[in-house]
């Protein structure tokens, strides 16, 4: 007992991990998973669903193999909301604002989570990592997503 109370934080994080992995590797079966050679769709998916697991069952076990850890303190709301609030807008956005506005807006509320984090630090990482991730999945990748969306007038 005493084991499992002083390593309650990487037990949660491990299952945590464990639940979204095994969710992922069976959301993926709907798929066709294909071969290493000749992957198909549910290949990807359901190889980090399996990694994902296993980082969960690896944390879990280094919680009982330290036994130490902090009791967990106040949920800090605030970041739980504006997170949550920027997953929410970016999926409700992107197809309207294309996904360099979606984006800028989800990081933007994300790097305004933490109540430490100045406006213009906030922003200098909402322009990095839009300028990032547009190089990266419009540029490089060649995603068929609008970059602009109709919602903003050019």
């Amino acid at each position: 007992m005493l084991a499992i109370r002083a390593a309650l934080k990487d037990l949660l994080a491990g299952a945590v991990f464990i639940l979204f992995g095994a969710g992922f590797a069976f959301g993926s079966l709907a798929y066709d998973i294909g071969t290493p050679g000749r992957m198909g769709p549910g290949y990807v998916p359901l190889a980090l669903g399996i990694l994902l697991a296993a980082l969960g069952v690896a944390i879990v076990v280094k919680g009982f193999v330290a036994a130490e850890g902090e009791p967990i303190g106040a949920v800090e709301w605030r970041g739980v909301v504006l997170v949550s609030i920027g997953l929410l807008f970016f999926g409700l956005t992107v197809r309207g604002l294309g996904v360099a506005g979606a984006l800028f807006g989800a990081v933007l509320l994300a790097a305004l989570a933490r109540s430490r984090t100045r406006p213009t630090t906030a922003l200098a990482i909402a322009v990095g990592l839009t300028v990032l991730s547009v190089v990266i999945f419009i540029v490089a990748l060649q995603l068929r997503l609008p970059l602009i969306g109709p919602w903003i007038p050019l």
